[in-house]
């Protein structure tokens, strides 16, 4: 019978040897289940941030860091001018900012990127590298069209420049569409092996059946005909006409600044509501004598009228609701009155939130702290894009009435005009001069009717007329 295998000994010394042996296979073997090493990045990109929910494009105002200047998270790095306001821009990654793209006074579009940041003094280099690839990159995507003037294809020559394929920046070959893949699939195109031309290299449609050796089906020609037959189609095209037109002799032409264009393209949008105006006389003598008094407590006019739409609007919630798709319409939550002022170079609505939870005091303190902000171009973007009703008073330039175009987005706004003397009759048939003042609100007849704008006009009279709630 054979005897029992003696049983294993190991001592202490030894046991901890192989248990040293084996622990760099064991993390070798770990990390291999875990995959390839992630390797941190060197070199990140700041970008054009979206600053409001309109912007499509900023401008640089100025840089607060140079080139070579080491920042940390949470730095102000950039001054961006939006459609609205100039705001400081922020990086989320310490470093050294290696390479400006972007020079104060240009303009880039949202994501775009405008500087480049190094994570270490090494690493500048390579930024420098990497800014020289993106500017020659953005030389590359302008010259297709000079290769395209001589296509060997027969096809129309506007889509000729389709087959050709322009040049594609390193990194991007292969990403393509979803219907660049599915007709890849279809046809058994490799995608590897095709050039994108569409942006950043992206492999599009015509890019996939271009491989394929599939011509480009030729637009019908049927499409233009009846599109020039309506008697319309003339005025139509007489308006870019009228556009080019040279300037007048000696004029200067001066572009839009991001404000200015932003205003342009919100009054541009407001044609596209129906809109209805209704305006009302109110007497304010009793309001002129309120005003005299809290005047040296800092409350302005302004304030008293926004406080006042702010109590008349707390009754008529349909007049601060919103349409924004054309098919429904949201009641506001909030009455935030948003106060037009003028500033250099544009105008802005400065929001004030809540106000008819707020006395005239807060109200006071918080429109001067607005008005400060908005004439250094300071606003964030909730206290300029909040406003569920708009206020616009031109009465302390002397203007006795006014029209006032209708925000997007708004269900109404109102125009105050300069109270003056005006002789008016009583119920008894005596005559005596008080102060009056003309107030017309502009509306959305999608959302708000004839009739809830009357009553509206009638309780914000009555308290003007009698206000001393106001003062609680």
């Amino acid at each position: 019978m054979a005897a029992p295998p003696a049983p294993l000994s190991l001592s202490a010394s030894a046991l901890s040897a192989r248990l040293r042996l084996a622990a760099p296979a064991s993390r070798a073997a770990t990390a291999r289940r875990r995959g390839p090493m992630v390797v941190r990045a060197k070199i990140r990109e700041i970008f054009m941030p979206a600053l409001s929910s309109t912007m499509t494009e900023g401008k640089i105002v100025s840089w607060t860091a140079a080139e070579g200047d080491r920042v940390n998270k949470g730095d102000a790095v950039v001054v961006v001018e939006s459609d609205k306001a100039d705001m400081d821009v922020e990086t989320f990654y310490d470093g050294i900012v290696a390479v400006v793209l972007v020079p104060a006074g240009e303009s880039a579009p949202v994501g775009a990127p405008i500087a480049l940041l190094a994570e270490s003094d090494e690493d500048v280099a390579l930024a420098l590298a990497q800014a020289q690839a993106l500017s020659s990159g953005q030389t590359q995507q302008a010259s297709p069209p000079s290769d395209a003037a001589s296509p060997p294809a027969p096809p129309l020559p506007a889509e000729a420049p389709v087959a050709t394929p322009a040049p594609v920046a390193a990194g991007t070959k292969g990403i393509a569409t979803p219907q660049a893949k599915k007709l890849a699939k279809q046809h058994r195109v490799d995608l590897a092996k095709v050039t994108g031309t569409g942006q950043f290299g992206r492999i599009t449609p015509a890019d996939v059946e271009a491989a394929a050796g599939i011509q480009p089906k030729p637009k019908p020609k049927v499409a233009p005909i009846p599109a020039a037959a309506p008697v319309a189609a003339p005025s139509v095209k007489a308006v870019p006409q009228a556009a080019v037109l040279p300037p007048v002799p000696g004029a200067t032409v001066v572009p839009f600044t991001a404000m200015q264009a932003a205003v342009s393209k919100n009054m541009v949008e407001s044609l596209s509501m129906p809109t209805f105006r209704v305006g009302y006389p109110i007497l304010t003598d009793k309001l002129d004598e309120l005003y005299e008094k809290v005047k040296p407590k800092g409350v302005t006019m302004t304030v008293l009228l926004a406080k006042a739409a702010a109590m008349a609007l707390a009754q008529y919630p349909v007049v601060y609701a919103s349409c924004k798709d054309g098919s429904s319409f949201t009641y506001n939550s909030s009455i935030n009155i948003a106060v037009a002022v003028a500033i250099d170079g544009g105008l802005i609505t400065p929001v004030l939130e809540q106000a008819d939870k707020l006395d005239i005091y807060l109200l006071s303190q918080k429109w001067k702290e607005l008005v400060k902000k908005a004439r250094a171009k300071q606003l964030q973007p909730n206290e300029y894009n909040s406003g569920t009703f708009t206020l616009s008073n031109l009465g302390m330039f002397g203007v006795d009435r006014f029209d006032a175009i209708l925000p997007p987005g708004q269900g109404a706004i109102m125009a105050v005009g300069a109270s003056k003397p005006t002789v008016v009759a009583d119920k008894d048939g005596f005559f005596s001069v008080k102060n009056k003042m003309l107030v017309n609100v502009t509306a959305d007849h999608r959302i708000v009717y004839g009739a809830d704008l009357a009553a509206f006009l009638q309780t914000f009279a009555k308290i003007i007329e009698d206000p001393e709630s106001l003062t609680l």
